[in-house]
């Protein structure tokens, strides 16, 4: 995000805090960096339970959670499941909506675009058999995801677009990142 060309609230943004932070890290690019964390226990079945609290950012742990926020995950008694949450591919399109809608707003707020509404929906086409090992031909995870938002502002809808492609989430679902997985057995 370049220099917020705006100052005030704006989109509900504090569009000179926004510039503070963006001032902060050009001048200490390390602070730029930052670690979430999510840990996972299995429950029952296809059900588990996820608590998100730690971080860190802006140079330090963040100790301003008390509580952690708890999200679980199930499948629907289709998948096997008994729906005591959304299924992790569903999870997978809330994140990337947030996002979208997240990345898009601020970058709009910090070049003074006032936006009234953002409304979006999300579509994923996944086939389960690359998930059951039966064909070795069908990609595991999504095939194609479709976003479609509906958006009250002025700016035209290119400009929009673009701004939510700074989006971190739709880099890392866009572009393959590397995942390690470590298993320790007791």
């Amino acid at each position: 995000m370049s220099q917020a060309t705006a100052s005030g609230i704006i989109n509900g943004v504090n569009v000179d805090r926004l510039g503070e932070t963006v001032q902060a890290i050009t001048a200490s690019p390390s602070l730029g960096r930052a670690q979430f964390r999510a840990k996972n226990r299995w429950v029952s079945g296809g059900h588990n339970r996820s608590t998100i609290q730690s971080f860190y950012a802006a140079g330090q742990e963040d100790s301003t959670r008390t509580e952690p926020f708890t999200l679980d995950a199930d499948e629907p008694p289709v998948l096997l499941g008994e729906d005591q949450g959304a299924n992790p591919a569903e999870y997978a399109l809330h994140a990337l909506a947030a996002c979208l809608t997240t990345s898009l707003v601020y970058h709009a707020a910090a070049r003074g675009i006032r936006i009234e509404s953002v409304e979006s929906s999300l579509e994923g086409d996944l086939d389960v058999q690359g998930f059951l090992g039966l064909s070795d031909h069908v990609r595991r995870g999504y095939q194609r995801i479709r976003a479609n938002f509906v958006i009250e502002s002025d700016a035209p809808a290119d400009q929009l677009k673009e701004l939510a492609r700074f989006s971190p989430i739709y880099d890392t679902i866009a572009n393959p990142v590397p995942v390690s997985i470590n298993i320790e057995t007791r």
